[in-house]
């Protein structure tokens, strides 16, 4: 097996593999067949070799073991075309998005990350993105469903992965179902069930062909395309999460060359919704680069960046420069000493208090004077001997003040 593939990467050239069924062959068959693959390719040249696997999970624990131990490159995002169909249906607020970032160190491994994930919202097993948002929304007229399809392509395009455009989406194509029904072809169709369909964004039918630059799905999705082209960080920055409410999901993307923050929002509710999301920088004029709104919005002195984010739709700002050079690190201080009160009980190593004082001059025990040879052969002291210690009178008591430049007792009467 692992010659057949050699050679078709060897007599084509070809720049990757999608491997269909891949949790249905045994995981010890793909710990020798994708390295032997990738190394093969790397020794023809080519260094990027991609291979990705169909690991049909909502379980990116599942789905990851497929890169991190099986040493393909990714598997096919289902966990996030899961959480998306949710969100941009509105069966799921921003929570869910949350739970599936939190599985993203799933795949983290030597080579690789949830960065090299293939992202999509529907293929041809099973269904398409719009037929998702119209059963999650029976009834809805057909602007509604625009923008939640519209939604769920910005949230692809605007968090980590490789976003996949599954052929006739862009047209607003919907089919009755999976497999066979998710099928129609983009020229015109004398299928009947296909006849049928009512697709989104459009009064066109499959009797037709379906190739229109000017359907506000084309249109919508050239430009999220053309913005990733655009701004790199939000294709391949790091990815931080900034707040979870209700319908808003915020999160920042950073690229490590440029070092710029994109403050990125989404809102799957059906009215807008404000929000005062953390940034890095205060006092910062963030710039609109994607949505509706205010063309440039500053952080408070808190960071915070208060924002609208329009119904059913998404908002990315951009930082006006590169993010500060952090601070030197702050440095450990002492808590000032502490005498102990008259009969207080002895402190332990655990307990948390400051620091004892040293003993006062008067309770000190002298150290014995060091001594040196003199002429003639006889000791001589190297310091003045230490004078006798003071007593207090009788009825009176001694108290130490203590400080970290100087020590001072003084006596008081009782």
């Amino acid at each position: 097996m692992t010659d057949i593939y050699r050679t078709w990467v060897r007599d084509t050239g070809l720049d990757g593999f999608r491997i269909d069924t891949a949790k249905h062959v045994n995981m010890e068959f793909w710990e020798r067949f994708s390295p032997a693959l990738r190394g093969y390719a790397a020794q023809q040249g080519n260094k990027r070799f991609f291979m990705f696997g169909e690991v049909y999970s909502g379980e990116p624990s599942f789905t990851s073991r497929y890169s991190t131990r099986g040493a393909m490159n990714a598997t096919l995002d289902f966990p996030f075309q899961e959480a998306a169909r949710s969100f941009g249906g509105g069966t799921a607020d921003a929570s869910r998005l949350a739970r599936l970032y939190a599985g993203d160190d799933y795949h983290t491994d030597a080579d690789g990350n949830a960065s090299s994930l293939p992202t999509f919202l529907g293929n041809h097993d099973m269904g398409r993105i719009g037929r998702f948002v119209t059963q999650d929304n029976p009834g809805a007229p057909d602007s509604e469903l625009l923008r939640r399809d519209l939604l769920a392509h910005e949230l692809m395009y605007l968090t980590r992965g490789q976003p996949v455009v599954y052929y006739g989406d862009e047209q607003g194509f919907t089919g009755k179902g999976g497999d066979q029904d998710a099928r129609a072809s983009m020229f015109a169709s004398k299928t009947e069930s296909y006849l049928s369909d009512d697709l989104i964004g459009t009064d066109s039918t499959h009797a037709k062909d379906n190739f229109v630059p000017t359907h506000p799905l084309y249109r919508g999705i050239s430009a999220l395309a053309a913005l990733r082209d655009a701004h790199p960080a939000l294709a391949d920055g790091a990815q931080i999460e900034r707040l979870v409410s209700g319908g808003v999901y915020a999160f920042s993307r950073i690229d490590a060359t440029r070092q710029v923050e994109y403050l990125v929002a989404v809102n799957n509710a059906e009215q807008p919704a404000t929000a005062s999301v953390p940034t890095f920088s205060a006092g910062a004029a963030f710039t609109k680069v994607y949505g509706e709104g205010a063309a440039a919005l500053t952080t408070g002195t808190d960071t915070k960046l208060a924002l609208t984010v329009p119904a059913l739709s998404a908002v990315v700002y951009k930082a006006p420069a590169r993010l500060a050079a952090p601070g030197p690190p702050p440095r450990p201080s002492r808590s000032p000493c502490r005498a102990p009160r008259s009969g207080a009980p002895p402190r332990t190593a655990g307990s948390r208090s400051s620091r004892p004082c040293p003993a006062p001059a008067s309770t000190r025990s002298p150290s014995p004077p060091r001594s040196a040879t003199a002429p003639g052969g006889r000791s001589a002291p190297t310091t003045p001997p230490t004078p006798p210690p003071r007593v207090a009178p009788s009825g009176s008591s001694t108290t130490c003040a203590a400080s970290r430049r100087a020590r001072r007792c003084r006596t008081r009467p009782w």
